[in-house]
């Protein structure tokens, strides 16, 4: 029985062509001539040389081509999502305790990355997995530090080669190590997102009146889970007092009321500066042992 060629994306090939040049500036020019624009990125690194990125790349041959004269060992950058054409699954690789294989072992399982088109090896030993863009559909680029792996569509760009980045082993480049030999599609990078990082179940905080003399961790974290908008930064900055009041170290205070103000509705960054504040203005009691002390009188919280 003959064997059929899977349907490829209409500009993978002539991707996969330039980046075989045997320099720079000739893989940027072919592949702005294939239709897809490039925009150079600061040599053996990815930080982009134009002053808005991504944003300037271009299919023009006469811009492409005088970026390349001025700087030919610039690194060659290619805007993801609808721009191009195609979104990248970035799976990293900073040793063996920053690992996204793993996570992307088990995303291949699970069904949610079986369309890809090519796969580049980066620099580092990570990988770069492009996947056709779906017409019409936004998937913006987004990251799972967690698993460390990083999506790559619209708002976003990669490396691509025949680049290369300085590592610790030495000079190395992207290099397109397959392209598919089988029916290719879409990621939806929505559902790889969610599985890679499910969505925290918020903790259960009992319902409580304000914390009087002595309150402990716990009451003090009930009184900052339940605190109305308004009010919010006040009232965590205050039950953070008490904790410093109680002689609390400061991972100590994060950990008993950081999970009760994201409950209530109060950003991880917010969080951090608000509790580091109670820090610079509060200093532990004389005889604070960690066990908590007289709270001040309650902080007014608006409704």
């Amino acid at each position: 029985m003959p064997t059929t060629t899977p349907a490829l994306p209409r500009n993978l090939m002539p991707l996969r062509r330039a980046t075989q040049a045997d320099s720079l500036p000739s893989a940027a020019y072919d592949i702005a001539r294939a239709g897809l624009p490039v925009f150079p990125c600061v040599p053996t690194a990815k930080q982009p040389l134009t002053q808005r990125g991504f944003r300037d790349a271009t299919t023009d041959l006469d811009q492409v081509a005088s970026w390349w004269e001025r700087r030919p060992d610039a690194n060659i950058g290619l805007p993801t999502g609808a721009t191009s054409g195609f979104d990248v699954v970035d799976v990293d690789l900073k040793g063996e305790d920053a690992s996204g294989f793993p996570s992307w072992e088990l995303a291949r399982r699970a069904g949610l990355v079986p369309g890809w088109s090519m796969v580049v090896r980066t620099p580092s030993g990570g990988i770069h997995a492009y996947f056709e863009h779906a017409a019409g559909v936004e998937q913006r680029s987004w990251t799972s530090p967690h698993a460390h792996v990083d999506f790559r569509g619209d708002g976003g760009y990669v490396v691509v080669p025949p680049s290369w980045c300085v590592t610790e082993f030495g000079p190395r480049r992207y290099e397109v190590i397959t392209v598919a030999h089988h029916p290719t599609s879409p990621v939806d990078a929505v559902a790889l997102r969610a599985f890679l990082d499910p969505p925290r179940q918020a903790p259960a905080f009992p319902a409580a009146a304000t914390p009087g003399a002595g309150a402990s961790p716990e009451r003090l974290a009930a009184f900052v889970a339940q605190l109305p908008e308004g009010g919010r930064n006040a009232g965590l900055h205050w039950a953070a007092c008490r904790m410093v009041e109680g002689g609390f170290d400061l991972d100590s205070t994060l950990g008993a009321l950081g999970d009760a103000a994201q409950h209530a509705g109060l950003g991880v960054p917010e969080i951090d500066r608000t509790i580091r504040s109670a820090f610079r203005t509060t200093a532990p009691l004389p005889d604070a042992g960690g066990g908590g002390r007289r709270p001040d009188p309650t902080p007014e919280v608006t409704q």
